[in-house]
């Protein structure tokens, strides 16, 4: 596996290796016995338990099989695949499409009862407009995926935004200010998504928040990132896309949350941004 972004990512696999390595020892094999039986050199059995080296499926199995442990083989090649799915390169991610990375997410939004967001760049997708969708999903494409999809991916995201009804949830969204200000997809896009996000800013169970911009700011804008419920948080980078679940890490993107929060500006004053964003655009 690649270097990760993440210290959760690591943290899991170098359970995995503890894992692994501990099946090992209880059949009361060394590294040189269990490559003995492998038929593998030695280094590899290091690198894997020290979470140097990623193994594979297979690698799992038959670790499993020469140390007389098959039983724990599946229980362990699930968490592998949960190890992999933790960081997802955009390549891998999105090889079909950009629609099924969208309906990939859905059962996520569909049983999260609180959702926090942050956003330095664009509109988060929930409040996003159609039109506005459509801009930042064509200019994904273009920049990444071969498969024009953008169409379908829309109706996805689309489809997605009904959870926004659901009387069971509550979303918190924190925009920068150059968010309304960023020309994505151009003026008639614009005037539209700034008119939807003052409409749904209005919903009971929607906090609308915007950091103004300001000479004297005194806190760094991070990368954009949501909290679902107080259990992961999911970042998109250059490279992929990010799932954190260590409680400490998921403590820390909660902290700057507040943080930003407490920068932040809502109700009318937000709304008064939005007006004058719009009225900026002619």
């Amino acid at each position: 596996m690649d270097a990760s972004p993440s210290s959760s990512v690591q943290a899991a696999r170098q359970d995995l290796a503890d894992r692994l390595g501990e099946i090992r020892r209880d059949a009361g094999l060394s590294g040189k016995g269990l490559a003995a039986r492998l038929g593998w050199y030695p280094s590899k059995v290091s690198r894997i338990e020290n979470a140097r080296t990623a193994p594979s499926a297979e690698d799992v199995q038959v670790w499993c099989d020469a140390c007389d442990a098959t039983d724990q083989a599946a229980d362990l090649v699930r968490s592998l695949r949960t190890v992999e799915g933790m960081f997802v390169e955009w390549r891998r991610m999105e090889r079909d499409g950009l629609r099924q990375a969208q309906v990939a997410v859905r059962p996520l939004f569909e049983r999260t009862s609180r959702f926090r967001s942050y956003s330095p760049s664009v509109v988060p997708g929930l409040i996003q407009s159609r039109a506005y969708t459509e801009a930042v999903l064509r200019a994904v494409q273009r920049r990444r995926v071969a498969i024009d999809d953008v169409a379908a991916a829309v109706d996805a995201r689309v489809e997605r935004q009904r959870v926004l009804h659901d009387p069971g949830k509550v979303f918190a969204f924190l925009l920068e200010e150059s968010v309304l200000r960023a020309g994505i997809g151009g003026r008639e896009v614009m005037v539209g998504q700034l008119g939807h996000l003052i409409t749904a800013g209005a919903q009971p169970n929607i906090s609308l928040g915007v950091i103004p911009a300001r000479p004297d700011r005194t806190h760094m804008p991070v990368e954009e990132f949501w909290i679902f419920d107080s259990s992961r948080v999911t970042v998109e980078l250059v490279s992929g896309y990010l799932t954190v679940s260590q409680a400490h890490e998921v403590s820390q993107y909660a902290s700057a949350f507040a943080e930003l929060s407490d920068h932040a500006v809502y109700g009318g004053e937000a709304r008064a941004l939005m007006m004058d964003a719009l009225r900026r655009l002619g």
